[in-house]
């Protein structure tokens, strides 16, 4: 089962490490991270580095493929090469995958036209541009197409998806391996919970938040 993770600069680490985590447990998985150059690529604002193994033209299908959102999502939006890619190797995938902003690079591919899709919060009302319906959950499953909400969503997108494909028992194993039971100090994870002055200010600013500008 190969699963291709596209990572790009400026990504949010935490939107592909935390689906891999968890499908790197799938049946014979062999993960491939892919990008359109070889070599490292800088996550969030720069400090840590991941490192892409193939370019895309080397990995033409996959079983699945993941990606990710983060402040350098809005350029991939608009990059033919990657847009291109992605619906080629989408006619090859039984799952193709997305983590918070994410489901908007694979909306700017028309992978998600008609659809029902999530994002982060914060991005939510820029599907229905693309013709997706959004949808605020933390998961959604749409056919082959699962996206997940912001960020930490991502290992409850992997776990979900183990589910599907192995059962209830590879899920619970996987989950309890890496000991994933969350127990925030704060219930501030959603909108919904957070307080309200709280939401009402990172709407304010959120290209700043999303995009760091």
């Amino acid at each position: 089962m190969r699963v291709a993770i596209l990572l790009y600069d400026r990504m949010t680490a935490l939107d592909a490490i935390g689906a891999y985590e968890v499908l790197r447990f799938g049946p014979d998985a062999e993960i491939v991270c892919v990008g359109k150059r070889k070599g490292e690529i800088r996550a969030g604002g720069g400090t840590l580095g991941l490192v892409v193994d193939k370019e895309l033209a080397e990995v033409p299908s996959a079983d699945i493929v993941l990606v990710p959102g983060g402040p350098g999502q809005e350029d991939l939006m608009t990059d033919t090469e990657v847009l291109d890619w992605l619906r080629a190797v989408d006619q090859t995938t039984t799952w193709t995958l997305s983590v918070c902003t994410g489901s908007l690079i694979l909306a700017a591919a028309g992978l998600l036209r008609g659809r029902k899709a999530t994002s982060h919060w914060l991005a939510l009302d820029q599907l229905p541009g693309f013709g997706v319906e959004p949808v605020e959950q933390r998961v959604v499953f749409d056919g082959k197409y699962v996206t997940a909400a912001g960020v930490s969503a991502s290992i409850d997108m992997g776990l979900a998806l183990a589910n599907r494909m192995a059962g209830d028992s590879a899920a619970q194993a996987i989950q309890l391996g890496l000991e994933y039971d969350p127990q925030p100090p704060h219930d501030a994870g959603s909108p919904a919970k957070a307080p309200a002055d709280l939401v009402a200010n990172m709407r304010e600013h959120s290209r700043l938040f999303l995009y760091g500008n």
